[in-house]
């Protein structure tokens, strides 16, 4: 096996336009990783504290800021918008499609922005955050379906995977910008930083505009003639090729045999089957967050502050860049490792790191121990950053059948926008105090997140199926036919859907291995039936 990302032999068409197509949509991940990176650096600017403060005075600094309530609200108001927005992305990205709902997305997202910008109190600048974080919830769970729906299968979990990319690259913006501007004793400390997304917006939807929609959605909704059209833009083959009718004609026969199977409602989400890899897409997506990583985005200015480093601003914008640098490793790995070996090595080195941290930190405070605890952070984020960054969208992104794919990315996403809410705003109380309500944790707060990376590491060997190089219509498959998911490795598909439709059959009536050996048979019958008009004709 070489060390390049290469095509398959005998793969028709060109997977350049696909590849390009993914990564330009990525690009929705700046706007997710910006406006999360912004707010830590906004939080620790004087000028902002000073503006925006309602009279409490910072123990630790004995300066004006907002107090430890208003920081949770004005932090986790963004996750609470984003979970509603994510879980709104299903009727949207249904109804109105992938590609208009994202262009729609990033309307409601410059709403928020414009509030931000204009705002001088935290009512204001909390409702824009909300309606920014609204926009941003519904770009998380589209961005995600666009690419799974477009990518080559080949490639795809690198291509999904450079949605974490572009998060961390909107997180490492945030922080430079925020470095930059830190400093101006005017509005323009905090106005320019979070003014900036209005390029993020307007660069996405001038992309959008000219994009075609997904070939799945449209299959979806009906527009077969539509769906060629748009997979002959993404394959670079004419819509007659038998190559593209071939691929097309696999996705339109299983998404007949997926509503064979039943309705696609919410209920039906929750159910059998389908139910079993919601839980395992809602488990991944809280798990990233239990990991502790948005602990350091989000409060990781205020807590080296607070931990006597001096520089904290320098210490962010250095961890930003092993965040970026270190995702690119993972879009390779997922595809030459797997998803499951990459999720078990960043599991375990991300637990190992944390634990470190934390007993660093609560038996030394020197110098000394302060690097080792900067180093040992920057390690943890490069295990985070090549494995549970990237492949926790990816394995989300490949889990779900057509039929419920929105509705069911939608709530895997809407689970990490909770998680993500409910820890930045627990934060403040897990590490301040002393006081009434604070737990004091400091750098304790690492046990916490130690604990979660064990956890894990158990949760992908017993619940993640290997579904590299699989199409998503072979995930189905895979998910029908292996019933654990240690068993997935080396899973080799062989139902060809359309000769399952062939058979006339009831999905709820037969499994689908039985589905599959009557299609065998009719395939064999047929074929010796054909034998024997042509050994006849031969004797005639």
């Amino acid at each position: 096996m070489g060390l390049a990302l290469k095509k398959p032999e005998g793969v028709a068409g060109s997977s350049v336009p696909a590849i390009l197509v993914g990564l330009f949509v990525a690009f929705g991940g700046v706007l997710f990783g910006y406006d999360t990176g912004t707010i830590g650096g906004i939080l620790a600017m004087q000028y902002w504290r000073d503006l925006f403060s309602t009279g409490y005075i910072n123990p630790e600094d004995k300066k004006l800021d907002v107090s430890p309530d208003e920081s949770s609200l004005i932090v986790s108001i963004l996750s609470a918008g984003t979970f509603f927005g994510a879980l709104f992305a299903a009727p949207m990205g249904d109804y109105v499609g992938r590609r208009w709902g994202l262009i729609a997305s990033n309307f409601v997202f410059v709403f928020g922005v414009i509030l931000q910008t204009i705002a001088t109190a935290i009512p204001m600048f909390v409702a824009g955050r909300f309606f920014a974080g609204f926009g941003v919830g519904l770009i998380s769970a589209l961005i995600p379906l666009y690419q799974s729906e477009t990518a080559p299968k080949w490639i795809r979990g690198t291509i999904v995977g450079t949605y974490q990319l572009a998060i961390t690259i909107g997180l490492f913006l945030a922080a430079i910008v925020n470095n930059s501007t830190k400093d101006r004793q005017d509005t323009g400390s905090y106005r320019i930083p979070i003014a900036v997304q209005f390029a993020w917006a307007i660069i996405m939807v001038g992309g959008m505009l000219i994009l075609p929609e997904t070939p799945r959605y449209l299959i979806k909704r009906g527009r077969p003639e539509d769906a060629a059209r748009a997979l002959s833009r993404l394959r670079r083959l004419d819509v007659s090729h038998p190559a593209l009718i071939e691929e097309l004609a696999e996705v339109e026969a299983n998404h007949q045999y997926e509503l064979s199977l039943g309705k696609s409602t919410y209920l039906d989400t929750v159910k059998g089957n389908l139910g079993k890899r919601l839980a395992t897409g809602c488990g991944i997506q809280a798990l990233q967050q239990l990991s502790g990583v948005n602990f350091i985005f989000y409060y990781g200015t205020e807590f080296f502050k607070n931990s006597g480093i001096k520089n904290p601003f320098t210490i962010s914008v250095i961890t930003n860049v092993v965040n970026v640098c270190s995702t690119f490793p993972g879009l390779y790995m997922v595809e030459k490792w797997g998803r499951r070996p990459l999720l078990l090595f960043g599991a375990v080195g991300m637990c190992v790191c944390q634990f470190i941290v934390a007993i660093v930190g609560v038996t030394s405070e020197s110098e000394v121990a302060n690097k080792v605890l900067i180093a040992f952070v920057c390690f943890y984020i490069f295990f985070f950053a090549c494995s549970w960054g990237p492949c926790a969208w990816v394995v989300t992104g490949e889990l779900f059948p057509l039929k419920v794919r929105a509705k069911s990315l939608s709530m895997t996403t809407a689970t990490n926008w909770l998680l993500n809410w409910a820890i930045a705003y627990s934060t403040p109380y897990l590490v301040r105090g002393p006081g009434k309500g604070y737990a004091n944790l400091k750098v304790k707060v690492f046990f916490i997140w130690g604990s979660f990376c064990f956890v894990c590491g158990a949760f992908v060997y017993m619940f993640i199926y290997e579904t590299k190089g699989l199409s998503l219509e072979q995930v189905d498959e895979l998910y029908s036919k292996v019933h654990k998911a240690w068993q997935s490795p080396g899973f080799v598909p062989t139902v060809s859907f359309q000769e399952v439709r062939e058979t006339g059959v009831d999905g709820r009536v037969q499994s689908l291995a039985d589905l599959e050996a009557s299609a065998y048979r009719k395939r064999s019958v047929t074929h010796a039936d054909g034998d024997g008009l042509a050994h006849a004709h031969e004797k005639a």
